[in-house]
């Protein structure tokens, strides 16, 4: 904690986290969110910041203060130096791939010795919380200016909207790296993104109507913050293993860990929408206009709440959630593993790295083996599923579409609490006795799939009706082209011809 904060302000901030029911570094870090949400709407109302260099300074002097100010005191060194030894990767080897390969090793070196020095047995907000998001930013920057050297039309569509033909100066780089609304828990949004902002060629420096936005979104954000606060007064992290749970029957102890893990993910949500929502005011979300015209601020979103709340598959909770860094791993990390030829390795090094960039403890690396062989359950179940559409037409049809529904919910509800438990407990004795207090239900439903998918098969193909083939692909193509060979020509005449007959 900062020396220079006066102990009765320690004192009074440790109270009034007593009173909320919430850890003091928890708090801490949620005043830092709403501070910079004041100043940066400020920002937005006074168009006093039209100069480029002004929006720089800004965006650069800000967090520090903050940092100095809610406690993270002279650790504000290891993001500096990580900054500037980035910064002087580009410049001097930028746009080569030994450029990437030092920022990859540098920077998540450092961010690992980070957590082992400052690790505990629990999740800590700790300078190398907001590291990790850096980290990434700062790998991305590089990345992005070794695109820029390349031939603009040999990159993907992705690239092309990142990639940086010029080498940021050290101002941009510094303003980047500690935007405001993002530099404590995201989101990730690129380089180029940040320069057309503060350029005005993004949306402008007279700022369309996006406060309001902004505020629904972190309103949203707060509600979730409270019900998450509610939600772990009744399912707290310490009740699971604990005397009372373990007395539970076994399938209530299933609906239980379901419960808390729902809850425990609001934790990230609101922290996220909040963050969603100072980068709104800020005009940094601007996306466009829908095709009614409607203004967009989807550009740093980074968790989709109608997808994650209405979830029936753990595909669609992984598509929901932390969207952010989960695009940012797919650009830089599992599309750059094409040359391996293999979708499963490649997803394995994504995961890999993912489980290595949250930290050193064991929980991490348990809970991202189970969301591989989680996804590989479910495509390979949904492949044998859909060779059936008279199978998928009657789940989809009446009662049974209610029914499928619920089956579905249940199974994500039972099964999320099971995958996420490791994330939140960490260490290796506690999710071992927690998978050991369900059985290792999971294992057996999951890791153990290719065993009874022959089974499954098996039954799909007795209950399943005709098969889609490769064969009757192939005959259903030759059908329709005959059949449209052999339509009158009246029969085929454009709309707007017909109109005019008529």
């Amino acid at each position: 904690m900062a020396a220079d904060i006066a102990a009765d302000d320690l004192s009074l901030l440790a109270r009034f986290a007593d009173l909320l029911g919430a850890p003091e570094p928890a708090l801490r870090l949620l005043l830092s969110i709403l501070v910079v949400s004041l100043i940066l709407n400020a920002r937005g109302q006074k168009r006093v910041w039209c100069q480029t260099k002004y929006f720089h300074v800004l965006y650069a002097t800000l967090p520090i203060i903050l940092k100095f100010g809610f406690g993270y005191g002279s650790s504000i060194i290891h993001s500096a130096v990580c900054t500037l030894v980035a910064w002087l990767g580009i410049v001097m080897i930028g746009g080569t791939v030994t450029s990437v390969l030092f920022a990859f090793l540098f920077q998540m070196t450092y961010l690992l010795a980070g957590y082992y020095y400052t690790g505990t047995d629990t999740y800590d907000i700790k300078w190398s919380m907001p590291h990790c998001v850096l980290t990434l930013r700062l790998i991305a920057l590089t990345y992005d200016v070794y695109d820029g050297k390349k031939d603009p039309a040999k990159l993907s569509k992705d690239q092309q909207k990142t990639a940086l033909p010029q080498v940021p100066s050290l101002l941009e780089v510094t303003a980047h790296t500690y935007f405001p609304a993002s530099f404590l828990v995201g989101p990730q949004f690129s380089m180029r993104r940040y320069l057309d902002f503060v350029k005005g060629t993004l949306v402008g420096y007279d700022l369309p109507g996006c406060v309001t936005p902004g505020l629904l979104r972190g309103s949203l954000g707060m509600f979730y913050l409270v019900v998450y606060q509610i939600g772990i007064a009744y399912f707290p992290d310490e009740y699971i293993n604990s005397p009372a749970y373990n007395e539970l029957p076994f399938w209530q102890r299933h609906f239980v860990v379901g419960i808390w893990a729902k809850v425990t993910l609001y934790k990230y949500i609101s922290c996220w929408l909040i963050a969603e929502g100072v980068c709104i005011m800020s005009g940094l979300s601007y996306s466009g206009e829908d095709s009614v015209g409607v203004l967009q601020w989807r550009g740093c979103a980074n968790v989709k709440v109608r997808t994650y709340e209405g979830a029936t598959t753990f595909g669609h909770m992984i598509a929901s959630f932390n969207t952010n860094t989960n695009a940012w791993v797919a650009q830089y990390i599992y599309k750059r593993l094409r040359f391996l030829n293999n979708r499963y390795l490649s997803q394995i090094g994504a995961l890999v790295f993912l489980a290595v960039w949250h930290g050193l403890h064991s929980g991490y690396y348990a809970c991202f083996f189970m969301e591989f062989v989680v996804m590989k359950f479910e495509k390979d179940l949904a492949s044998m599923v859909n060779r059936y559409p008279r199978l998928v037409m009657l789940l989809n049809a009446g009662p049974l579409k209610y029914v499928k529904l619920f089956v579905l919910k249940l199974y994500v509800v039972v099964f999320m609490g099971y995958c996420l438990g490791p994330f939140v407990l960490l260490k290796l004795h506690k999710w071992w006795s927690f998978w050991q207090s369900l059985y290792f239900s999971g294992h057996i439903f999951f890791v153990c799939w290719p065993l009874y998918a022959p089974a499954v098969r098996a039954f799909l193909k007795v209950i399943g009706g005709p098969p889609v083939t490769k064969d009757s692909l192939k005959q259903e193509v030759k059908n329709s082209e005959t059949s449209t060979a052999k339509v009158p020509q009246e029969e085929v005449t454009p709309p707007e011809e017909k109109q005019k007959d008529l």
